[in-house]
């Protein structure tokens, strides 16, 4: 059964900083396209980040240009989402997901596979 799980949420001041990671289980990573969505209670899921399959090309959303990196590292099968300068916008569960589609973007619509998320609180 294909699971991603992510991890590496938390509390934290603003300014502070995270990684989310995204690990999978029974799927390769690296032949995926993978993105990183937020949602807060009441609102639309938004997509934040992706990153491509061979190239990695990345995209990031406005909100977020300049603040957080999406990266891979294919030997641990594994996504990472830094996140720095973080604002108390950014509070929101924060999932990942993957599509073995050939779109790279950040409709939800495109993506397959999803985690359950993880909880990014920014507060003082």
């Amino acid at each position: 059964q294909v699971q991603l799980v992510e991890s590496g949420g938390g509390f934290v001041q603003p300014g502070g900083s995270l990684r989310l990671s995204c690990a999978a289980s029974e799927l390769t990573l690296d032949y995926f396209n993978i993105g990183w969505f937020r949602q807060v209670p009441g609102k639309e899921r938004e997509g934040v980040s992706c990153i491509s399959r061979g190239n990695g090309s990345t995209y990031y959303a406005d909100s977020v240009k300049g603040r957080f990196t999406i990266s891979r590292d294919n030997g641990k099968n594994t996504v990472y989402l830094q996140m720095n300068s973080l604002k108390p916008e950014d509070t929101a569960v924060y999932y990942c997901a993957a599509t073995g589609g050939q779109r790279v973007g950040t409709d939800a619509d495109m993506y397959e596979f999803w985690g359950q998320g993880t909880q990014v609180t920014v507060s003082s």
